[in-house]
């Protein structure tokens, strides 16, 4: 019994810094609080976050922000066509000493950080974009054949242009299926673009402050995980990611006729963690079914393709998530 009281108090008192973290980075980044959300459950639950929006909507003030406020070294990569992975990863330079002696010494590059702002990801040729695969997965990178850990945590944050910009160069699917989560950074109502304009123009910007330390959000992410989750949870996250999968027997009409590819395993992990983090930042002890039909979206759209016939026809994939949420939730709610 002591146990889940502790659980009860850890989360409410996680739930209240939280708030008091998200009130903070709106002085930075206003409005959006969809996109602030989603970014921050992607930290809670210890992934990395794809922020997908036109140039100018304020996506890297955003981590900018979240840096400061989480407590977590940052650092960024301007990604462009002539960036290489040394660029990245840090390279080995040979050193000569005061006796006379050459010895090679690896300088780090800036993947060695807490929260990495991966800019415009995808303006770099893919032998760029690899180099960050394993240190995505594994959290450390093999340099010269040796095993070099990253920060604790680690998280990548990337923002990309839409892929029918030119000079894009679009994420192979095993990186995609790396970010945890798909943010979509879309143009801010009318009320909100005003507000940023009067924050922006004048002669003060809005100040930040640390509310997290690092030490604090990787417990943060370990109490994320000790999150109860009801069985009708995991059963519509199950149901839901096979549905979406067109050789599946679950899989619905529309998903046979108009998808290619659909989300793995690492999908319905995403979904179990995102879940868990929206509950927390609502300030709730457990998710429910709604936390789930909200999150499919941004777990789903990133590791699911269309097929030609589809995109010819005009689908599109959030569309086509929206019907088989509708669907596999009508199918629940009968059973």
């Amino acid at each position: 019994m002591g146990k889940a009281e502790n659980l009860v108090e850890d989360i409410e008192a996680l739930g209240v810094k939280l708030a008091k973290a998200k009130a903070m980075i709106s002085h930075r980044f206003i409005g959006q609080t969809r996109v602030v959300d989603l970014t921050l459950s992607a930290l809670l639950c210890g992934g990395h976050g794809l922020l997908i929006g036109l140039p100018g909507l304020g996506k890297t003030r955003l981590v900018d922000a979240l840096s400061t406020v989480m407590g977590l070294d940052g650092a960024r990569i301007q990604f462009t066509p002539d960036l290489m992975p040394a660029d990245i990863l840090g390279s080995e330079v040979l050193d000569e000493g005061k006796d006379g002696k050459r010895a090679f010494r690896f300088i780090e590059g800036p993947v060695f950080c807490q929260l990495l702002l991966a800019d415009e990801i995808n303006r770099a040729s893919p032998r760029t974009q690899s180099a960050l695969l394993q240190a995505m997965q594994e959290k450390q990178v093999s340099i010269a054949g040796k095993e070099r850990d990253l920060g604790a945590p680690f998280h990548v944050l990337a923002t990309q242009n839409p892929i029918e910009q030119e000079g894009t160069y679009p994420l192979p699917e095993a990186q995609l299926d790396r970010f945890l989560v798909q943010i979509d950074v879309e143009y801010p109502d009318r009320d909100t673009e005003k507000a940023i304009i009067l924050a922006t123009t004048g002669m003060e910007d809005g100040e930040v402050s640390e509310v997290f330390t690092a030490q604090e959000l990787l417990d943060a992410q370990t109490l994320l995980r000790r999150m109860p989750v009801g069985d009708a949870v995991l059963e519509l996250i199950l149901d839901l990611v096979r549905a979406c999968r067109p050789d599946d027997e679950l899989a619905t009409d529309a998903v046979r006729e108009n998808v290619s590819w659909g989300p793995g395993p690492r999908a319905a992990q995403a979904l179990m963690l995102m879940v868990r983090a929206a509950a927390l930042l609502d300030g709730r002890l457990a998710p429910t079914l709604d936390d789930v039909i909200d999150m499919a979206r941004p777990v789903l759209m990133h590791r699911m393709a269309l097929t030609f016939a589809a995109k010819a026809r005009g689908q599109t994939l959030g569309g086509l998530i929206d019907t088989v949420v509708l669907q596999v939730g009508s199918r629940e709610a009968a059973a």
